[in-house]
């Protein structure tokens, strides 16, 4: 564990692409090789077994050699498939690494760790997505101030607010899942011919492929990184929604503003957020790690689709540079969904501070409510100065401006306060309909 992990490795993202999870995968892609070969008669079922055992224990071989020696070899599998022909003696290593490359091996590998990490990253948004379908609930009418270019605009609803942090939350679950349901397997052999497959490649590769849950292709992918791109794609979207989000929460955690707090559950929660200079700050930590995590991902988006251009039948270089950028990625990811799941469990939004800075600015459309009312008899310009006497007597006074003006007696009071109430339109009717789109996800409802 390293001095930033706490934040920047934080969930089960960052477990899913450790070094022993590599090797795991490593070692799953092997096994399952080992078997589609002896389903398609390259192999005896007996060898099949040996190198699955071997492979179900790495604890009994010889992966400080792998570590070694993987530098040497430019990848981690020759090394690899030393050490597993090593442990299942010659007779069975005629069932070890069965006419692939080490592409093969190490970029299906890859993708079954994405598998697993986007595993963790969709339960930490799907944690995230629920706590938020109840704040959008609970909060569904409570006006605040709408903002726009960081300015206060018109009224709109927490609940709105929420509603759209829902539904890119769900989003970004469905893109994540569309990609992960695509994720092919890889096997092509030294340059996609299959020559050392003995006739049986395609087959092997399609019983690879359901020996891992993963799709089949018609030719190997070896230079044609889409499914690598699609995964940068998708997890990149996911790490733009979060960031949102968590800005969002930050913003909205001001002292200034005070309309949302993180309160945070459990004792270590409790004591997060404290300052080495101010004891009086308690700073959102959990937003805040959220959107540090979420803007390390488009510079590693960047680098992966930088990585497609690749030459001839395969690359040199560009494929290497996408190992560590993939896994850093995912951790990224990871940890900015963990976070943001944690910062939600704990938001306590203050429905009367919101109110409150909204009445401060409605201000406005009721004074110039009550000038417009007041124009017919008056005149255009005393009846602004008359709106404008109303709101200096409001805020001398210390009361509502609704309050002045519902004391006149030379007006449609009930007319005026109703031109100058704030106007949410249909935040409530679309808060409905983002929570029905919500339930028919959870659900599994197309």
């Amino acid at each position: 564990m390293s001095l930033l992990s706490g934040t920047f490795a934080r969930g089960g993202a960052a477990t899913a692409v450790s070094d022993d999870a590599w090797f795991r995968a490593l070692l799953a892609v092997e096994a399952a090789l080992a078997r589609a070969a002896a389903r398609t008669g390259l192999v005896p079922t007996t060898a099949a077994d040996a190198v699955t055992a071997a492979c179900a224990h790495p604890e009994r071989l010889d992966l400080a050699t792998v570590v070694a020696r993987a530098a040497d070899a430019g990848n981690p599998v020759p090394p690899l498939v030393r050490v597993l022909q090593d442990a299942v003696g010659e007779r069975d290593a005629v069932a070890v690494h069965v006419g692939a490359t080490s592409q093969d091996v190490l970029d299906t590998a890859l993708l079954l760790m994405a598998r697993d990490a986007i595993a963790a990253v969709d339960a930490d948004l799907a944690a995230a997505a629920e706590t938020v379908a109840g704040l959008a609930r609970t909060h569904r009418d409570d006006v605040l101030p709408g903002r726009t270019l960081l300015q206060q605009a018109l009224p709109t609803t927490f609940g709105l607010k929420a509603a759209g942090w829902l539904a890119g939350l769900d989003g970004a679950r469905l893109r994540l899942a569309e990609v992960v349901a695509e994720l092919p397997v890889q096997y092509g052999g030294a340059v996609g011919t299959l020559a050392a497959s003995g006739g049986a490649g395609v087959a092997l590769r399609a019983a690879l492929a359901e020996e891992l849950q993963l799709t089949s292709t018609a030719v190997p992918w070896f230079t044609v990184r889409l499914p690598v791109a699609d995964l940068a794609g998708a997890l990149g979207a996911a790490a733009g929604v979060v960031a949102t989000v968590a800005v969002d929460v930050v913003l909205l955690a001001q002292t200034e503003v005070a309309e949302v707090a993180e309160v945070g559950e459990g004792p270590a929660a409790q004591r997060r957020g404290g300052s080495s200079a101010m004891p009086h700050k308690r700073n959102p930590v959990a937003a805040i790690s959220a959107r540090a995590c979420a803007r390390r991902a488009p510079g590693l988006v960047a680098t992966l689709l930088s990585a497609m251009e690749q030459e001839h039948e395969r690359a040199a270089g560009a494929w290497h540079s996408e190992w560590p950028t993939l896994t850093e990625l995912l951790t990224t990811v990871g940890s900015a969904a963990s976070w943001l799941a944690e910062s939600l469990r704990g938001l306590r939004p203050d429905a009367a501070r919101m109110a409150a800075t909204a009445a401060a600015a409605a201000e406005g459309p009721l004074a110039g409510a009550l000038a417009e009312a007041l124009t017919p008899t008056l005149g255009t310009g005393a009846a602004h100065d008359a709106a404008a006497a109303a709101v200096r007597e409001a805020r001398d006074t210390g009361r509502p401006l609704a309050e002045v003006v519902a004391a006149r007696t030379d007006l449609d009071v009930r007319a005026v306060l109703a031109a100058g109430r704030p106007d949410v339109g249909e935040a409530g009717a679309q808060v409905d309909a983002a929570l029905a789109e919500h339930a028919a996800l959870t659900e599994g409802r197309p």
